[in-house]
């Protein structure tokens, strides 16, 4: 198993930054690529952003240019730097990380960005 835990949600003026960390723990060394998604109120959960073993990265068109994924060398710690935020960001933003197959999720961290 592979046990997520997100952490630096919080509340932020549009136009501000938030980084987010998710801390991996169990069968690392098992895991591919790593990734974020997110869920706005009344909505489906999105992808926003993933890198792969190999560091390549992949964002959706909606936060290209303002957000930055990137992992450790230990591939235990996965973040997300968020610039130029916008209330449409606001969402509760979860980690994700592949393994032989599978997906696992944490449990999400909270952001809203205020106008």
């Amino acid at each position: 198993q592979v046990q997520l835990v997100e952490s630096g949600g919080g509340l932020v003026q549009a136009g501000g930054s938030l980084r987010l960390s998710c801390a991996a723990s169990g069968r690392t060394f098992s895991i591919n690529a790593m990734g974020w998604g997110r869920q706005a109120p009344g909505k489906q959960r999105e992808f926003v952003a993933a890198i792969t073993s190999s560091d390549t990265t992949n964002y959706a068109d909606s936060v290209k240019g303002r957000f930055t994924i990137t992992r450790d060398n230990a591939k235990t710690t996965l973040s997300l730097q968020m610039n130029s935020l916008k209330p449409e960001d606001t969402a509760v933003y979860y980690c994700f990380a592949d393994w032989r197959g599978t997906r696992s999720w944490g449990q999400g961290t909270q952001v809203i960005v205020s106008s």
